[in-house]
């Protein structure tokens, strides 16, 4: 009997790859990768090829969190770029297969260091080498030069900033559950505290090591960066301390499980913060600005989770306690802009 799977017709599904020219070699099997807290992710496998696809969730009122068409065209201009990226293969824009956009790619073997017992067996050599490889793709990916790539219609980067600390103020009164004082404290501070950013480039939006897959015999070759679908033009500080903030010992509660980049073996903020201004050859200014808003981001996201697990709109474990770490995050986050008004 054939399994069902939440937001997935295999069957709609192999008519459409029929329809678009994609071979299918015996009957389409599926497998959850990804249970809903971002996109829902399943690997999709016949008797030769092996994809993974991507569609929003089946339900949530985070919409531009969600935006797999737009991950599709990152992800396309950036074959044969320095930043490592899964082969596409094929997408559907609309809803009219299987009631949401979603995207096809080739699945890239490796491995996926997710949590701290996927940690525990790299020795501390192999942690500093994977380390050093996911700074150096940041810079990289900061460096890419988007026009040329065929990504210069893809955002606008003049008042990205601005954009972003009224859009996950937006976010949150969309999602929140209760009211939180502090939140809307540090919103305030961030807004009257806006920086002149540098000049754009692409941005991830969600790096950090999970995001990736290592070559399975070398943990200092990342052979993809994957989850791309916030991705945009814009500021590359956010992105670094969106990865810094990723830090948080919070982050396992809005994952659901001990998470390998919040684990204690990993270099400290500082640390993370030097080697990008090194590998980038970037200033690193307002700094306490940029920490605080990924705060907020990372707290609206996890509010977002919990507004979905409360909804019974997740699928899979682990989505229970996400609420929990919003106080904590939007606590570090007034910590961190308490120099911001300087």
């Amino acid at each position: 009997m054939t399994a069902v799977h939440e937001g997935l017709d295999l069957a709609a599904l192999e008519r459409f790859l029929a329809d678009s020219g994609v071979a299918v070699h015996g009957e389409l099997r599926a497998e959850l990768i990804s249970g809903g807290k971002s996109n829902l992710t399943y690997g999709i496998l016949d008797d030769v090829s092996h994809w993974v696809l991507r569609r929003p969730p089946t339900a949530g009122l985070t919409p531009s969190a969600h935006d797999v068409a737009r991950e599709f065209r990152i992800t396309s201009a950036l074959q044969g770029s320095g930043v490592p990226v899964a082969p596409t293969v094929v997408q559907c824009e609309d809803d009219s297969v299987m009631g949401a956009p979603f995207t096809l790619v080739e699945f890239v073997g490796g491995r996926v260091v997710r949590s701290k017992a996927d940690l525990d067996v790299l020795r501390d050599d192999e942690i500093d080498s994977c380390v050093g490889e996911l700074v150096r793709i940041l810079a990289e990916l900061h460096k890419v030069d988007f026009d040329a790539v065929g990504l210069g219609g893809l955002g606008r980067p003049d008042g990205y900033v601005t954009r972003q600390v009224k859009l996950w103020a937006s976010q949150w009164g969309r999602v929140k559950t209760r009211e939180l004082p502090d939140l809307e404290r540090l919103h305030a501070v961030l807004a009257e505290s806006i920086p002149v950013s540098p000049a754009p480039s692409i941005v991830h939006g969600d790096y950090r090591i999970d995001n990736t897959i290592l070559d399975t015999g070398d943990t200092g070759h990342v052979v993809a960066v994957v989850d791309w679908e916030l991705s945009t033009l814009g500021d590359p500080l956010t992105d670094l301390a969106m990865m810094c903030v990723y830090r948080h010992p919070a982050l396992d509660d809005v994952l659901g499980f001990p998470a390998a980049w919040s684990s204690e073996r990993l270099p400290a903020i500082d640390d993370l913060v030097q080697r990008y201004a090194v590998a980038s050859g970037r200033e690193i200014a307002h700094w306490d600005f940029y920490m605080g808003l990924a705060y907020l981001k990372l707290a609206v996201i996890a509010e977002g989770i919990n507004h979905r697990w409360r909804a019974g709109a997740t699928v899979g474990d682990g989505f229970d306690r996400a609420g929990e770490a919003v106080p904590d995050l939007v606590a570090a986050g007034l910590a961190a802009v308490k120099g911001a008004r300087t």
